[in-house]
């Protein structure tokens, strides 16, 4: 059975502000919003797609913790950016392969920001070890990748970033060398701020990870992790 849709309004409004008041005084002032529309929801929608999750597949996690857990922290980090603004202004939620840790393992992702939500499911930025594992897995096995690509590409938009230039121990004239360009291995199905919201919303977000499925399985058996 499919739970309640746990996102109101008040989370893009929340978001919103956000966006316009991104330092740490008004979210001092702000941070029980913060508690109860977006992270109580949030946290909602994760315990709710647990039993779903594990009826795709047993190795993947949804934890309702911004810690360690499903939910991003909404703190950036800010180190190494020229952008020193506190916060995201978007809600994410990762429900990442167990055998992995952050978000560059094999998974299924919401990303919730007005006008730009979406739903993804596949590896973002692996690291150069894993990013080797599935640029090796296309070259090896070139059937199963267009298979798994293309039924992927019927209902999700590839996206992310590629190579300028094609890795050196491949034939730039390679048949498949634009996927092997790839850097992220990832798709995304946009969705209107109204969908997120309606009472549907969560059997459509469990539709879409159930269609990219076989996608995430064929990134499994190339990083040579079950699922």
């Amino acid at each position: 059975m499919l739970f309640a849709n746990p996102f109101g309004a008040e989370l893009f409004a929340f978001v919103r502000d956000l966006t316009e008041h991104n330092d740490r005084d008004w979210f001092k002032r702000n941070k029980s919003r913060y508690e109860l529309d977006v992270k109580e929801p949030a946290f909602a929608f994760i315990s709710g797609f647990e039993p779903h999750l594990r009826e795709i597949s047993p190795h993947f996690l949804a934890i309702p913790k911004a810690q360690g857990g499903s939910l991003f922290r909404i703190h950036r980090d800010t180190r190494f950016s020229a952008d020193k603004s506190p916060y995201k202004t978007h809600v994410g939620i990762h429900f990442r392969h167990a055998a992995g840790a952050g978000a560059h393992t094999p998974g299924f992702y919401l990303h919730l920001q007005p006008g730009q939500s979406f739903v993804g499911v596949g590896l973002w930025r692996p690291d150069p070890p894993t990013l080797r594992q599935i640029r090796d897995a296309i070259v090896a096995r070139p059937d199963a990748w267009t298979r798994a690509r293309d039924a992927f590409a019927a209902r999700f938009e590839l996206a992310g970033e590629s190579l300028k230039r094609p890795p050196r121990d491949l034939a730039p004239d390679h048949p498949l060398i634009e996927d092997v360009k790839r850097k992220d291995f990832i798709g995304v199905v946009m969705l209107g701020d109204d969908e997120v919201l309606a009472a549907g919303f969560p059997g459509r977000f469990v539709a879409a990870c159930r269609d990219g499925a076989p996608f995430v399985q064929w990134l499994c058996a190339a990083v040579e992790v079950p699922f």
